[in-house]
């Protein structure tokens, strides 16, 4: 895929959307995303999330009782090598706020955002059209605006 070279030897922030889209098998993005985790597994870029992605993508597993999903999560949680996941920190919050004051986003986005922010992450990878191209040093990638 050529929309994954530019990200080699990068940080890439992670919203929770891609990650929804891959574990869960959507219809429209999983054959989208699969490109982007097989390179995460290869190593090919580091992968930066908040810990808040892991509250978002384990909602509807938790109350559809689907714990195999749940589990799922865990793994790629768990065993990722190149995925790691940040907590929320008081800087990262101060950025996250910064981010809301200025974009008028909401506060989940500001924080993945902050996050990637603060990991010194080169890319930002979502589905959101909300989320502004730029920010700062952060490229944004919007999934549904790929070219595939």
């Amino acid at each position: 895929m050529e929309w994954l070279k530019p990200l080699t030897g990068k940080v890439v922030g992670l919203d929770a959307a891609p990650l929804i889209y891959f574990i869960e098998r959507h219809p429209d993005f999983h054959s989208r995303v699969r490109p982007f985790f097989l390179a995460v597994r290869r190593g090919d870029f580091e992968v930066v999330t908040s810990a808040l992605t892991v509250t978002e993508v384990l909602v509807h597993p938790f109350r559809h009782n689907r714990h195999e999903l749940v589990e799922a999560y865990r793994g790629i949680f768990l065993n990722a090598d190149h995925l790691r996941v940040v907590p929320v920190s008081s800087e990262i919050a101060e950025t996250a706020s910064r981010l809301r004051a200025v974009h008028k986003i909401p506060t989940p986005d500001a924080i993945h955002l902050a996050t990637a922010i603060r990991c010194g992450a080169d890319y930002f990878f979502t589905n959101d059209k909300d989320i502004p191209t730029t920010l700062s040093s952060l490229a944004t990638i919007i999934l549904s605006d790929l070219i595939m």
